[in-house]
């Protein structure tokens, strides 16, 4: 007779090969699904075509005086730096589908040739001289003007709005109202590629309609790089003014004044009429009800002049109420020549050959040429005949309060309208 105990011993192995099976067949799952996954991703399954890496970088050794942190900072803030990362200025082509006929028309800019015509000995000369001069002047303690020992740092971001910045080629202009800016923020545009039709960049400068070429959102500028870079903002703007060209372009402080007044008061600009215009009469032409549009005040000749604007600048109460305009706001409060060192500092009387010798210094002279024009152009020689009704008094305060752009900039002080 069969021992009862036989059959359970043979169901218990039974269950027990079952099991071990059952355990086998997890493990080949579990493996098929992780750890061959992660195998594959360190093994190659078939051979493939060979990808070359870059040689490794020399470690470069960093001393315990610089912070792990700032080099972080600097690699970050140099990415933005190469050409093509997709800065703002970068723009990205809408449509690469018909990439052949896009090449007909258009030629990348890493394809633009390079002028290499020698630039003349006296304007390198004259260069070095302005560039000299503002250091002096900045260095100098017996002059003495608003914001000038502060340091970069200190100047509110709002300050910064005239600094438009060209990632593409390296480049910063501080624009000066009434000093060709309109066309240099044409020149800008064209070599920032922010403007394109049809993906392709717009290349003529006078092509540029001039309501763009003065819309904020065609210029990428200082102001703009805390919304975009948060608390990198600063640090990547001081890197940006050591590596990239800046330039500015000046005139005559009082000459400047004169065609801002001309531009603005003398032509119907129903904006400035109702900002500035109605000030000026109701507080200097006794005018207590001014015409309530430009086109009122033109038909009925009530008008102010350039006395009465005179007044205006030297009214104590004009920037209690807001800021100067930035049509005859100082120059030195609009680009902060002793925070920021220019490379090239162009003026309006020169302008013809400061632009050649830029645009060679950029090396764009044969990208982009500087449209001349002297249309309406205002003459330094008519000073004497917009002052001659402005009392000397005036016209001695007037000049104190633009003298430090006099002295900055390298301009004689105007004796001819300050004597009696």
């Amino acid at each position: 007779m069969m021992s009862p105990i036989l059959p359970q011993k043979r169901l218990c192995a039974r269950c027990h090969v079952l099991g071990s099976a059952f355990m086998i067949l997890l493990i080949i799952i579990y493996w098929d699904d992780v750890g061959a996954s992660h195998f594959y991703l360190h093994t190659p399954v078939s051979p493939g075509p060979r990808i070359p890496h870059p040689p490794p970088r020399p470690k470069v050794p960093t001393t315990s005086r610089t912070p792990s942190f700032l080099n972080d900072i600097d690699a970050f803030v140099n990415q933005f730096l190469e050409p093509g990362t997709g800065e703002p200025t970068d723009v990205v082509p809408a449509d690469s589908s018909n990439q052949s006929e896009k090449e007909e028309r258009y030629v990348p800019r890493r394809e633009w040739k390079i002028h290499l015509t020698p630039i003349a000995a006296e304007l390198r000369e004259r260069q070095e001289q302005r560039r000299r001069l503002l250091q002096e002047v900045c260095a100098n303690d017996s002059v003495a003007f608003p914001g000038k020992n502060r340091s970069f740092d200190d100047i509110p971001n709002k300050e910064l709005d005239h600094l438009i910045v060209d990632d593409r080629h390296g480049v910063i202009y501080c624009y000066v109202p009434k000093v060709a800016c309109s066309n240099w923020k044409r020149i800008m545009i064209v070599l920032s590629e922010s403007l394109q039709q049809e993906g392709v960049p717009q290349r003529d400068p006078l092509a540029i309609p001039r309501d763009l070429v003065h819309n904020s959102s065609m210029h990428f500028t200082f102001n703009k790089f805390w919304k975009r870079y948060g608390k990198f903002a600063r640090h990547l703007m001081k890197v940006k003014l050591k590596k990239y060209t800046k330039f500015l372009f000046v005139r005559d402080p009082l000459v400047r004044l004169i065609s801002a007044f001309r531009n603005k008061f003398e032509m119907r600009n129903e904006d400035f009429y109702r900002r500035f215009a109605q000030v000026m009469l109701r507080r200097y032409a006794n005018q207590p009800t001014p015409p309530a549009s430009v086109d009122e005040a033109f038909t009925s000749g009530i008008r102010p002049n350039f006395s009465h604007f005179v007044q205006y600048l030297l009214d104590p109460r004009t920037e209690k109420d807001m800021p100067f305009n930035e049509h005859w706001r100082q120059v030195y409060r609009l680009c902060h020549p002793c925070q920021i060192q220019y490379d090239f500092v162009g003026h309006l009387e020169t302008a013809e050959e400061d632009a050649v010798h830029l645009l060679r210094l950029l090396r764009v002279d044969n990208v982009v040429e500087f449209p001349s024009s002297q249309r309406n152009l205002t003459a330094s020689s008519w000073e004497w005949d917009w002052f001659s009704t402005v009392p000397v008094e005036a016209r001695r305060e007037l000049y104190k309060l633009y003298e430090p752009d006099f002295r900055l900039f390298g301009y004689e002080r105007p004796d001819s309208i300050l004597s009696e």
